[in-house]
């Protein structure tokens, strides 16, 4: 969540040219508007919401080289732009708002994200993301960007929900935890897949605002979901607070950032019971606190200096191995 303020920043506001394209996306830009190709080193962000985390940004403006640093999202404001511009040296920030499938192919919004040096995916709503986005330009360009060049991606929030390999879409409203529970195939636990092919985030699936919001419970239903479904044997989690950062690097090694925890879970094979309109049970899910110094590592998903223990899911109710959720 970030506020625009922008006192002694420079600040270019670029209408798209074309009168119908401006309907399709926004485009506003601050700083150079002279492209510059920088070194970059690959790296991820995995952000849970709420108050945006400074050294996030400064970090992933480190491995940007000072390049131009792009935000899309499909609604919203400029509001990032002087925000991020204001955190380190950087060539530009850039914000495209990108509106439509439409948007999603046009060559000067595709251009833009590849030639950055770092993207950021902003929150906002994710089931726009997946039906404006998937299998478009924009999907192969945040790819390129990740995978060919090597630059940093990030997101927070509904972004955050889009970088696994797995997505919980609230494309038919937000599901809560005790719902979830509930009846595993409520019709707003919605899921998709296969968006961008992200490091370390093949078989994960994410979630935000993660305590704040009690999600643990919605968490372990669509890691049961996933499961029975037969979209993997084995998939894995990771539910992150507001106002906390996972900082990945290329190796998987990841440290924390921020006020709040992260959460890496892992399934515990097919759940016992997970049927339409029936609780559910789903037994010895492992997982791993980071908070404070802890560390992880999404290669070997393994930590230090965390906290380990199980969650179980009994006919819709939720417990743990040492007597809290969280």
């Amino acid at each position: 969540m970030r506020r625009a303020l922008c006192l002694g920043v420079l600040v270019f506001l670029f209408p798209v040219g074309l009168f119908a394209a401006k309907k399709q996306y926004e485009y506003y830009a601050t700083g150079s508007q002279n492209d510059v190709t920088t070194a970059t080193t690959a790296g991820t962000v995995l952000m849970g919401g709420g108050t945006d985390v400074d050294a996030a940004f400064q970090w992933m403006i480190g491995k940007s080289g000072g390049g131009d640093f792009v935000v899309i999202r499909t609604t919203g404001t400029n509001a990032y732009n002087p925000y991020i511009y204001g955190l380190g040296t950087v060539n530009s920030v850039e914000t495209l708002i990108i509106k439509s499938r439409a948007g999603a192919a046009d060559p000067f919004v595709v251009a833009k994200i590849r030639n950055a040096e770092a993207v950021w995916i902003a929150g906002g709503d994710q089931s726009t993301y997946v039906s404006y986005w998937k299998g478009t330009p924009v999907a192969d360009a945040i790819n390129y960007v990740a995978n060919v060049k090597k630059a940093p991606v990030g997101g927070t929030s509904a972004g955050l929900a889009v970088l696994g390999q797995f997505i919980y879409t609230g494309a038919s409203g937000s599901v809560t935890s005790s719902q979830a529970l509930a009846n595993p195939y409520h019709s707003y636990v919605t899921l998709d897949r296969d968006f961008v092919q992200i490091a370390h985030l093949s078989g994960v699936i994410t979630d935000s605002h993660f305590v704040p919001r009690d999600r643990m419970g919605r968490l372990v239903a669509f890691l049961g979901r996933i499961v029975k479904d037969g979209w993997a044997s084995s998939v894995r989690g990771i539910g992150i607070d507001e106002a906390t950062a996972i900082l990945v690097n290329p190796d998987g090694s990841a440290t924390r950032v921020g006020s709040g925890a992260a959460y890496f879970m892992t399934s515990a094979g097919v759940p016992q019971t997970c049927i339409s309109g029936t609780p559910l049970t789903y037994t010895g899910l492992a997982v791993y606190k980071v908070s404070g110094g802890a560390t992880f590592n999404l290669a070997a998903w393994t930590g230090s200096g965390g906290t380990s223990y199980s969650v179980s899911a009994n006919a819709g109710a939720l417990s743990s191995s040492n007597g809290s959720i969280y």
